[in-house]
């Protein structure tokens, strides 16, 4: 195995982002979003008007884009591979899974758990 392999960055950004997605609902549409103007970018910022056939932004698409930027980033400088970043998000996100089903134990309520997606977009009741 190549001393590369399991970004901890991206390894991080998996487990925060999966830790967000499980706090919060991932379905919520965030209401208004700006983007800076491509035209001048030192100008107010504009609204995001979505590209015909796409759907309104969430608060999951966000977080998985986030995630993905976060661990692409250096691969981009040529330190790591795109596996890398895959990979580590995989397993930042079983380290969040596995620490959130260990702390279910320690409810002194009845708590069924949250659900989320995970990043292969299934869905999972933690």
């Amino acid at each position: 195995m190549h001393t590369a392999y399991g970004s901890g960055h991206a390894t991080v950004a998996g487990a925060c982002v999966t830790m967000l997605k499980w706090f919060f609902d991932e379905s919520a549409i965030i209401k208004k979003p700006m983007v800076p103007d491509p035209t001048d970018p030192t100008k107010p910022l504009i609204p995001y008007v979505a590209p015909p056939g796409e759907a309104a932004l969430t608060v999951g698409g966000e977080l998985n884009k986030l995630a993905s930027n976060i661990s692409q980033g250096r691969n981009i400088a040529g330190v790591h591979w795109r596996t890398d970043a895959t990979e580590a998000n995989k397993l930042g996100e079983a380290v969040a899974i596995a620490m959130l089903e260990e702390l279910g134990g320690s409810f002194s309520e009845p708590f069924a758990g949250f659900s989320m997606t995970r990043f292969d977009g299934t869905t999972i009741t933690v």
